[in-house]
């Protein structure tokens, strides 16, 4: 079938083609609220703290809260489309269904970019704790990165169930950390002395004051804005919850309350760690700003350095709770735009036993960890892993923010063109949180682009991005299968699959 407006070409399939692409359900809320918390709560171990670099404390404070009202506009759109577009594609399906194959593609595509390089950001974190943890040389690196991705590759090949199980595990064990923690730091925090120890030099960069008893907001409302993306860290991949609606028992009833209980749980902790984390004696706002293991650090602070291993482990939890879940969110990612035909079709392929998309998982693992190692041999092992994990993080965060301005966009155009698809949950912002979430996501873009490391970045995502769209451009647009997504889009836009099979489609290789 030729759709001349979008100019794509669909091709019929048959049933072995979806046989081979087989999924399984067996998530129900509980699984999906630890599936959106779990790929979030290592951003609460390790990368928000970069932000007191530009803001200090006050201006981490306030962009936390600006960016966890943009994520609320976000949260509740995608909760009224997700159950109204069951399907795997989460970001794509919603913007495929508003705004056509190739509106779907780039949404996708800016998706894409976000679930390949955010585990490979969690890894640089991990990576630090572990050196710490084993005394480890930094330039073995490289090893340790490879020896994550192998077993939780496996963890996640292995079987849905089993996936879910070590996802609500570890999340819990990972919360209970953090419980610990407050509790821990709490009798010992001296907020005014240490989250207060950043003032601006003669350069205009943070330096430390020894007294502490700073100011709020050292750098003033530019410093708030440029502290956007950092506090992006906080709540980054809830949004990845759609992305389980067909292996999701029921995603009508439970997909808006796994996301809603996520959000609300991620916002308690958000403000707790950015509360105490900076506060303990010989910590300090300034002293976090560069660090890798931030909440190690406030461990060994309430603790000492005697139990340094024991406490490595510990607070190692959470950023493999979410290394794990990011690399299931990226296998679901692939699987969908590649059953759809975005991308090659045999990276769809599922595990004929355990039915999970391990060829995907393997592929996304392969391309983040090349775009890790290309970074790290251009900068070398000496730029050491805070200059690379930066790089990696603006990397993630460029994609993410493309991603909430296409599915806010296709919140809006949803509402406005389908008022009367089946919606199971309705999103109690309406278009005006949609709105909110285009304008904070844009504010966010424009002060990324003012970090050095984002040029970086952005130019191996721009290369990224010319890559994929030249293939799909030649390729893959001419080689489109009705999958699920696909046959909701057509059939809600006024054209139906009798129309399809009429038009003489080829069966799909």
């Amino acid at each position: 079938m030729q759709d001349g407006q979008s100019g794509v070409t669909y091709k019929s399939a048959d049933a072995s083609y979806f046989e081979k692409r087989g999924l399984s359900k067996y998530a129900g809320v509980w699984s999906l609220w630890a599936l959106g918390v779990g790929a979030v709560i290592s951003g609460h171990f390790s990368g928000w703290n970069f932000g007191f670099a530009t803001g200090g404390w006050g201006g981490m404070l306030v962009a936390g809260v600006i960016i966890a009202i943009m994520y609320l506009g976000l949260t509740f759109s995608i909760a009224e489309m997700s159950p109204a577009l069951p399907h795997t594609g989460a970001a794509y399906s919603f913007a495929r269904t508003a705004m056509g194959p190739w509106g779907g593609f780039i949404t996708g595509l800016c998706e894409n970019v976000e679930y390949v390089i955010t585990p490979a950001v969690i890894v640089t974190f991990i990576t630090a704790y572990v050196n710490v943890i084993l005394g480890l040389d930094p330039g073995y690196s490289p090893f340790v990165w490879i020896a994550f991705y192998l077993i939780f590759l496996g963890l996640n090949i292995y079987g849905l169930e089993l996936s879910f199980k070590v996802t609500f595990v570890i999340t819990l064990i990972s919360l209970a950390v953090l419980v610990v923690f407050w509790i821990s730091a709490i009798p010992n925090m001296d907020f005014s002395r240490w989250a207060l120890n950043i003032g601006v030099g003669p350069d205009g960069k943070a330096v430390e004051l020894p007294e502490g008893n700073g100011p709020w907001f050292p750098f003033g409302l530019s410093g708030v804005l440029a502290t956007l993306p950092f506090a992006v860290w906080l709540f980054l991949a809830i949004e990845q919850l759609p992305l389980a609606a067909e292996e999701s028992v029921d995603p009508k009833r439970d997909m808006p309350k796994g996301i809603m209980l996520g959000m609300a749980t991620l916002m308690l902790s958000a403000f707790m760690i950015v509360l105490l984390n900076p506060s303990l004696p010989g910590v300090g706002s300034f002293h976090l700003s560069t660090a890798l293991e931030p909440l190690l650090d406030g461990f060994k602070a309430v603790y000492g350095d005697g139990g340094v291993v024991l406490l490595g482990l510990v607070a190692l939890t959470g950023l493999i709770a979410s290394f794990h879940t990011i690399l299931y969110a990226q296998g679901r990612q692939v699987y969908s735009l590649s059953r759809a035909g975005y991308f090659p079709t045999f990276l769809s392929v599922t595990h004929s036993k355990f039915k999970t998309p391990h060829v995907a998982m393997i592929g996304g693992a392969i391309m983040g960890l090349t775009v890790m190692l290309i970074i790290w041999f251009a900068l070398g092992a000496a730029a050491g892993g805070a200059a690379i994990g930066t790089i990696l993080l603006n990397m993630a965060v460029f994609g993410a923010m493309f991603s909430y301005i296409m599915q806010a966009i296709s919140f809006i155009l949803l509402r406005r063109n389908m008022p009367h698809i089946e919606r199971p949950f309705r999103s109690p912002l309406g278009i005006p949180g949609a709105v909110l979430t285009i304008v904070i996501a844009v504010v966010t873009l424009s002060y990324q682009v003012q970090d050095p490391n984002f040029t970086k970045g952005v130019l191996w995502v721009a290369v990224w991005f010319a890559v994929a769209i030249a293939y799909f451009a030649v390729v893959g647009r001419h080689k489109l299968i009705l999958s699920p997504e696909e046959e909701f889009a057509i059939e809600h836009s006024g054209k139906t699959a009798a129309g399809a099979s009429s038009a003489g489609m080829k069966p799909a290789e």
